[in-house]
């Protein structure tokens, strides 16, 4: 089972980038912690962060035959890009929306999500541990959806 993990703008910043609101850990301490629970599920994971738009929606749209689910912090893109909600859409592939933050303790515009409408489910305000957690849900998913 192969899981694709997309982050968006800013997120290499994490660990110096307002850790009053995003936690101390690094990205790549995040993915690394993520692939190690990845092993012990016996799933692969494969990591892409970019600040540009057009690379996450290029990106999200290859997954489509060489994964089996997606798992997006798309930052600040999840309340303003319909190209990255249409992206996740037209890979068919089930996606789990992840936010370190709690986007609805924060700004007014940040509470509305483009992307949530179609992912599986949307984990908010969790930290780190979003991710692990993403995955873990994804990963029931694919293989609930497998057996039957």
């Amino acid at each position: 089972m192969r899981i694709r993990v997309y982050n968006g703008p800013n997120l290499a910043l994490l660990g110096k980038r307002e850790p009053g609101i995003y936690g101390t850990e690094t990205l790549a301490g995040i993915e690394a912690r993520l692939a190690a629970r990845a092993a012990s599920l016996g799933v692969a994971v494969e990591c892409f962060q970019s600040d540009i738009e057009g690379e996450l929606v290029r990106a999200i749209g290859s997954a489509t035959g060489t994964a089996d689910g997606l798992i997006l912090n798309a930052a600040a893109y999840t309340h303003t890009s319909v190209a990255i909600r249409d992206a996740i859409a037209a890979t068919g592939l089930p996606c789990i929306e992840v936010h370190l933050s709690n986007i609805y303790r924060r700004e007014t515009f940040r509470h509305q999500s483009l992307t949530a409408p179609v992912c599986l489910g949307v984990i908010s305000g969790l930290g780190a541990q979003g991710y692990e957690l993403a995955l873990e849900a994804l990963v029931r998913h694919l293989r609930t959806a497998r057996s039957q």
